[in-house]
């Protein structure tokens, strides 16, 4: 578990003071684990999974870790000393938002215990609901907390999984691939990835600068997947070159069909593929061994452009 960014979060809170039609459920298919690819002769990065948006989907958030080979039929961290990724967007627009938080919580604590690591990182609706902006919260979700004020108490600071989130980080790498809920401009990415996580951190605690909580932060902007390629792929060059980093994996902008977006070559994947009920369940998730991308669906395995 990522530890949090005490001391970056004080000089920030130093320098800014603090200021005063949803679609019908798809039925599941049985989800069996996809076959493997071939380790990458002479990789030393370990075996890494990135998964997107899962919006209070518990049954289809198993259904993915069960594709990548994450967890047994229990429930239970079966990923050895893997690295999972998940890239925010737990909470709102389904009716499971805590009980994914716990199963992510519980996974970070099995995968730890046998080496492995899962690392959750912020997305921009936990925020929201951080800070008080509720638009996409379900009645099913409310009640899954115990009730409006249960809820809000769960995810406040001193909230079980309030705690947790705010100890989430908004941008990771592992190997040579930055992740990212939205995206890290060019801009971002010269402040360095653990400046950018203490400074969104001490921005929904309202202790900095909002800025980083914006449409051009690394939770919401959607650039490199929305511009043409003669602006995405040179802006996002210049970002990869300031995170010593190769490919940048991103959540957030939903892939209506249900794939991975490769953009740049493979320097850009966009892994939101609506997983959830509400967007569709289009089960799929990312799989890195040393630079080589796949794509995991139900269908099989499908090798990816590297960067």
């Amino acid at each position: 578990m990522l530890q949090p960014y005490t001391s970056l979060v004080l000089l920030f809170a130093a320098l800014w003071p603090v200021s005063g039609c949803r679609s019908p459920e798809a039925q599941p298919a049985p989800v069996e684990p996809a076959p493997q690819p071939a380790p990458e002769p002479g990789s030393s990065t370990p075996r890494t999974v990135a998964i997107g948006d899962l919006h209070g989907d518990l049954e289809r958030t198993i259904m993915v870790l069960r594709l990548a080979g994450l967890v047994d039929e229990q429930g239970h961290w079966s990923g050895g000393s893997g690295v999972l990724v998940q890239t925010g967007d737990l909470l709102d627009r389904g009716d499971q938002g805590s009980e994914t938080i716990d199963l992510l919580q519980r996974l970070q604590v099995e995968a730890e215990a046998v080496g492995g690591r899962v690392e959750v990182l912020l997305g921009n609706h936990e925020a929201m609901n951080m800070m008080g902006d509720l638009r996409y919260v379900t009645a099913g979700d409310i009640a899954g907390y115990g009730g409006v004020e249960a809820r809000k108490l769960a995810l406040g600071p001193a909230g079980d999984d309030g705690a947790w989130l705010r100890q989430r980080p908004v941008v990771t790498r592992v190997g040579r691939t930055v992740f990212a809920h939205g995206g890290v401009t060019p801009e971002m990415a010269e402040l360095g990835i653990d400046a950018l996580n203490a400074w969104a951190l001490a921005a929904v605690a309202g202790q900095a600068s909002p800025e980083v909580l914006g449409d051009a932060g690394p939770m919401w902007y959607r650039g490199y997947l929305q511009f043409g390629l003669t602006d995405a792929c040179p802006a996002l060059e210049r970002a990869l070159l300031s995170l010593k980093a190769s490919r940048m994996v991103v959540g957030h902008t939903t892939q209506r069909s249900g794939e991975i977006a490769v953009r740049c070559n493979g320097a850009l994947l966009g892994i939101d593929t609506g997983i959830s009920a509400h967007y569709g369940a289009h089960v799929a998730a990312l799989e890195i061994r040393g630079d080589d991308a796949w794509a995991l669906y139900p269908s099989g395995p499908e090798d990816l452009v590297d960067p």
